[in-house]
């Protein structure tokens, strides 16, 4: 029998990364005689399959992407995993994309034509004049942005359209990776938000190139990609480096209307009557 879709290949890759970071005394099992010298990295397919109450061949076959589980098996198959809320996220998201037809063909019809920031979202970045804030992308391209987001980190219009993307200047730019003190995890961030955006087009070819691009001039972006991280883009702290007012740490929220997923209006804030809020509205006066 040949794989399957690409969606459930990296399902399958995704469950062996997770079953391969866990141990025996992690979920309960009791070790065996003789196995204080594991020939595996964290549990056997066999012990998992016993912990869902499945046979072993049938968790094989999910495992190397030729079988979806099915809706009864998979609430036990995450708990046996020990998958967080966003893991399920990406799991089901993946088994939901396996339905959806030709999405090939649908990702190259959304780019035939050049991405254009939605009005609602132009008009609420005009309106943001004393808060950093720019729109992104599914990949985290950078669609638009304000003065005070370009005066935080970079002049995103003196970056080529090309790389004018989040997660390729933070790994790329040195400008962009000096701002960071908390770079690895800022970097790791990225690569956990694109993992996750993948699971809703796994054969994008913008995604796809990106990837390729980040791969092969990053080792920290391959080792990271391969771990298989996933995260939502929602809301976080970063602390900002900035030459000209000092550092600061400052809050970021992403907001993002239910029916129009591929944008997202991501804003920077300052906690009130703090040093950061003072350098922060220190930069916008400049």
């Amino acid at each position: 029998m040949s794989p399957g879709p690409v969606e459930l290949r990296e399902l399958g890759q995704f469950l062996r990364t997770r079953r391969e970071e866990l141990q025996p005394d992690h979920v309960g099992l009791v070790p065996r005689i003789g196995d204080g010298r594991r020939r595996v990295s964290g549990l056997r397919r066999e012990e998992v399959a016993q912990l869902v109450s499945i046979s072993t061949d049938y968790y094989i076959r999910i495992e190397q992407g030729r079988l979806a589980p099915s809706d009864s098996i998979l609430p036990a198959l995450e708990r046996a995993l020990r998958l967080s809320d966003e893991q399920r996220d990406y799991v089901r998201t993946l088994l939901r994309t396996v339905n959806t037809v030709d999405t090939t063909a649908a990702s190259r019809r959304r780019r035939s034509q050049p991405v254009a920031v939605r009005p609602q979202l132009r008009r609420l970045l005009a309106r943001l004049d004393d808060v950093p804030a720019m729109v992104l992308g599914s990949e985290l391209d950078i669609l638009a942005w304000n003065d005070l987001a370009s005066a935080l980190l970079i002049d995103f219009s003196t970056v080529p359209r090309r790389d004018r993307n989040y997660a390729r200047l933070v790994f790329t730019d040195d400008t962009m990776r000096g701002r960071y003190p908390d770079w690895e995890q800022v970097a790791r961030t990225c690569v956990a938000v694109l993992r996750m955006n993948a699971a809703e087009d796994p054969t994008n070819p913008e995604l796809s190139r990106l990837v390729g691009d980040l791969s092969i001039g990053s080792a920290e972006f391959r080792q990271w990609w391969a771990e298989r991280r996933v995260a939502h883009l929602n809301f976080g702290v970063k602390r900002i480096r900035h030459p000209q007012v000092g550092e600061m740490s400052l809050n970021w929220d992403g907001f993002q209307q239910a029916t129009h997923l591929d944008q997202q209006l991501v804003m920077w804030s300052a906690d009130p009557d703090t040093d950061s809020a003072a350098r922060l509205d220190a930069l916008h006066r400049m």
